[in-house]
């Protein structure tokens, strides 16, 4: 399988008032097309800083990010924008849907910001809120769905324009247990049956246990990598859904 993303000698500091903080420190790593990475450690350990440097979202102090084989020191705002809007699905604690938009509103935004007809757009979104088992609901705003439901939607508005990364930020975080597991098995489906590269920050072993790989973190350093502890999970067939 091809590489997605590498990191080479990452290193994102901020500032704290007078302290410097090191949020990322000479992190190398690499996650290959189909394969699910669990970033693990301590709140502050800077998990979430790396997520942000691996899909463009912020940029390092030193070091680089390799996209498909292509350096993101190179790119320039308008690209580093369209490669977030396209090859970088994002999928968020607290969901980050837009409110005032609709379950299948939201889902189609993404193709329709890459230029995609609406009827396209509409058919791809309808297709995915089915796979996820929520075609029900596409015509509810958030504050209409349970945190389960918000999920979903995220996970379909991110796998929407088909991309190659997956950054997946405490998915299930807010959900009751069962509807992390749902969550969890969504986004196995996406690594194993769309080749998506997916990286997941968790605090939750149960969750780290599905994932092919374990990156263990603290103080912003990568401290060591290991298989999950637990067997991974059972994956329904979806390979219709990507």
């Amino acid at each position: 399988m091809k590489t997605v993303v590498e990191a080479n000698a990452l290193r994102k500091t901020y500032r704290r008032g007078r302290q410097e903080v090191v949020a990322v420190a000479s992190v190398s790593l690499s996650v290959r097309a189909g394969e699910m990475v669990a970033i693990m450690g301590p709140s502050g350990s800077g998990k979430s800083s790396l997520l942000n440097l691996l899909g463009a979202l912020d940029r390092p102090d030193s070091g680089e990010v390799w996209f498909e084989g292509k350096a993101l020191s190179q790119l320039d705002d308008a690209a580093r924008t369209l490669l977030r809007r396209e090859r970088v699905g994002l999928i968020f604690q607290f969901f980050n849907l837009l409110p005032l938009l609709t379950a299948l509103e939201n889902v189609t935004l993404p193709l329709l910001l890459a230029g995609a007809p609406r009827a396209v757009a509409e058919r791809r979104a309808e297709e995915l809120l089915e796979r996820m088992g929520i075609a029900a609901r596409r015509d509810h705003t958030p504050d209409e769905l349970s945190g389960g439901e918000m999920q979903r939607v995220a996970i379909a508005r991110a796998l929407s324009p088909r991309p190659p990364l997956l950054l997946a930020d405490e998915p299930t975080g807010n959900l009751d247990s069962k509807s992390g597991a749902e969550v969890l098995e969504l986004l196995r489906a996406a690594s194993r049956e769309s080749g998506a590269a997916v990286l997941m920050v968790t605090h939750d072993a149960r969750a780290a246990a599905v994932t092919d790989r374990v990156l263990e973190f603290k103080d912003g350093r990568l401290m060591s990598e290991h298989k999950p502890l637990a067997p991974t999970l059972a994956v329904r067939d979806l390979s219709s859904m990507v």
